[in-house]
């Protein structure tokens, strides 16, 4: 059965009589042992996420009982209320969705995958004649794409905590390979270009052409598209920053060459990420590299150190070839055989052998994908299937907080802040570090942190109730003391505990457990195990040679 979309036929009857009762009674008796509804919104959380800061936190020795209530809920339906067919099947999706994120937890995948497929289920046996259907096929979709990423997490395909997976970068397969030229390419060459507008000069020349008939073969084929599918992903975030910067739109296949649009892509001389930068080169423009975190990894930091290298090596040279050039080898590499030769043009220092073999070869690659990448459909390549644009709000770190408590906030999977977050490299978000979190989440996610004290935000966690859970179920899940949750949860009157109401967010006071050193080894081996597999079925295009990586980027 496959979804099908349907408009909004019919509304729900308004209950005109009663809403006005109840909303003054709402409004006069709070509920019992809960703040009312005003205190529930943070002050100072007006703004745009990315422009939001952090209150100043209370001393870490703070008593829980001074603790906010934290804002995410789940509304709970009135035991008047009445549902529509879809209105009950999302909700009882969510209940089936939530017992399955915690059946994982416990270390039980098969109870888990019973209630995924019982979400789905609910939702699939709407009728398509329900007139508010598409409720139910927007949580489908909605399910699907947060089941994957449980199992992504559960299966141990995400990247490990201790030991984050590393790409190879791509680059030592073609450059030092000779193709041949195929002369018919020559004209639909000279014709894309004279069609297409393009920031950077584009020349067609034997060298050019001997790298379009490697693109336009089947194995080159599949490196464009590879790397252009994820490239969806950061586009729009490039295209943007190299206008900021003043840097020809083209050389966005700068990221193609050097790593395929991988974040986490590194060398064997250890450059790393999108771009591909140094310590060194990276520290010059602003990327700090810690042992907690690496900008060098984060797509947006990196992609403007680069458009700003680019920019002071084109102001160095002149040119945007030598500019090129130079970013693989280094401008000292470039300015030396320009004083050698005499001659500050590429295609000259091309024509001489004047610079490194696998640098002549990269600026020749990179405008063959350029041109290639104009006009994909007379090459034969399909790009019609991209990655969806990363969308994010930007919040900022008042303490180091561990990545599970911030999923714990945004309710997603950890896999999910990860693949935001690249540049963090172990457990926590370090004090004052800029995290990206789902776009429209970021005050609500700072808002549940103010209910964890800032020297706790290492290790305590956030539960969000769900339907059959008790206190002892939820304190073995977090290995913590059920005295100790009912402590830091003093807001709640005692008997919630009882028979905790699905939907409330209870604070964790869980206990921060390094992995012991045998562990930590064993981390490691799988992360490699999996970077290896993750090496064999990426593309590879071009990179430069180790010997020169140091003087490079």
């Amino acid at each position: 059965m496959t979804f099908s979309h349907h408009p909004i036929r019919t509304t729900l009857a308004c209950l005109a009589v009663l809403l006005p009762a109840l909303s003054l009674s709402l409004a006069a008796q709070p509920a019992p042992g809960r703040a009312p509804l005003s205190r529930l919104v943070p002050a100072g959380l007006t703004r745009a996420a990315h422009e939001t800061t952090v209150e100043p936190e209370p001393p870490r020795d703070a008593v829980p009982t001074a603790l906010r209530p934290p804002v995410l809920l789940i509304p709970r339906e009135h035991p008047s209320e009445v549902l529509s067919q879809s209105q009950k099947a999302v909700r009882d999706a969510d209940r089936h969705f939530h017992s399955g994120k915690f059946f994982l937890q416990e270390g039980k995948p098969g109870d888990a995958r019973r209630e995924f497929d019982l979400a789905v289920d609910v939702l699939l046996a709407v009728p398509e004649s329900a007139p508010d259907r598409n409720l139910a096929e927007k949580k489908f979709e909605e399910l699907i794409r947060l089941i994957h990423r449980y199992d992504v997490d559960s299966l141990g395909a995400g990247v490990s905590p201790e030991n984050p997976v590393f790409v190879q970068s791509p680059l030592p397969e073609i450059l030092d390979l000779t193709f041949p030229i195929d002369p018919r390419l020559k004209g639909k060459a000279l014709a894309v270009v004279a069609a297409a507008s393009s920031q950077l000069p584009l020349t067609v020349n034997d060298a050019v052409l001997s790298y379009i008939n490697f693109f336009t073969s089947p194995r080159g084929k599949r490196v464009i598209e590879y790397g252009m599918k994820r490239s969806g992903r950061y586009r729009a975030m490039i295209s943007r920053v190299l206008d900021e910067e003043g840097v020809p739109q083209e050389l966005i296949h700068l990221a193609q060459a050097e790593s395929g649009f991988a974040p986490r892509a590194v060398s064997y001389m250890a450059a790393a990420g999108m771009w591909q930068f140094v310590r060194s080169r990276g520290a010059e423009y602003g990327l700090a590299v810690t042992r907690l975190s690496d900008d060098r990894l984060d797509p947006e930091k990196a992609t403007r150190a680069a458009a700003r290298h680019l920019r002071d090596l084109y102001g160095q040279l002149g040119d945007w070839y030598l500019a090129m050039a130079a970013y693989n080898c280094g401008p000292y590499c470039v300015e030396r055989a320009v004083q050698r030769t005499g001659y500050a043009d590429f295609w000259e220092l091309h024509s001489r052998r004047a610079l490194p073999r696998d640098t002549m070869n990269y600026v020749p690659a990179i405008l063959a994908m350029a041109i290639v990448c104009k006009n994909p459909r007379a090459y034969g390549i399909d790009l019609s299937s991209q990655d969806a644009p990363l969308e994010y709000d930007t919040i900022r770190m008042s303490a180091a907080t561990s990545m599970a408590l911030l999923a714990d906030a945004a309710d997603v999977a950890v896999s999910e802040l990860r693949e935001l977050n690249p540049g963090i490299l172990k457990t926590a978000a370090p004090d004052g570090y800029e995290v990206r979190v789902p776009k429209d989440k970021g005050n609500s996610i700072l808002a549940a942190l103010e209910s964890v004290p800032a020297g706790r935000r290492a290790a305590w966690r956030l539960h969000r109730v769900a339907e059959g859970d008790t206190l002892p179920l939820i304190a073995r899940r977090y290995s913590a003391a059920p005295a100790a949750i009912v402590s830091a949860n003093s807001r709640l009157d005692a008997s919630f505990f009882d028979a905790p109401r699905s939907g409330e967010l209870l604070i964790i006071p869980a206990v921060l457990r390094e992995l012991p050193a045998p562990a930590r080894r064993a981390a490691a081996a799988r992360g490699a195990a999996r970077g290896v597999a993750q090496k064999g079925s990426t593309a590879r295009l071009a990179t430069v040679s180790q010997n020169r990586r140091t003087s490079g980027r």
